[in-house]
């Protein structure tokens, strides 16, 4: 296995309160894809899960930079989704599974953790052995 990229990145849970509270539908729809929408809304603390998927695709983001064409990457084209065990993982659609299938095969190791205040992630990016 070779390693591609790392990142990380934290997100404040009372900012995305915040971002909620004035603008919950504009900011929903920016960050998060349909299916992303549906599990936010159905968590208890919509805030953290949010910040946690904003880090998720942010650390995703830097993790990818690696990979010439990855600026391009946009919030609609990562997607956190749960595996049956509540594992989270990342869907790569438009210019991302692009580019991972162009420089692959490559896959996203995503870890994800939040507490009351912080929501934070760590993505990171290999290249499996051929």
């Amino acid at each position: 296995m070779e390693l591609i990229g790392v990142g990380i990145d934290l997100v404040d849970v009372a900012r995305v309160e915040r971002m909620l509270d004035r603008h919950a539908e504009r900011v929903l729809q920016r960050f998060l894809t349909a299916g992303e929408q549906a599990y936010v809304r159905a968590t208890h603390r919509p805030a953290m899960h949010l910040a946690a998927r904003i880090a998720a695709k942010e650390a995703a983001y830097k993790a990818l930079q690696a990979l010439p064409g990855a600026r391009g990457i946009g919030w609609q084209q990562l997607e956190v989704e749960r595996e049956t065990e509540g594992r989270p993982s990342l869907k790569l659609l438009g210019l991302a599974r692009e580019l991972m299938l162009r420089h692959g095969p490559l896959r996203v190791e995503l870890s994800l953790s939040h507490s009351e205040r912080t929501a934070g992630a760590v993505a990171v990016v290999v290249r499996d052995a051929s």
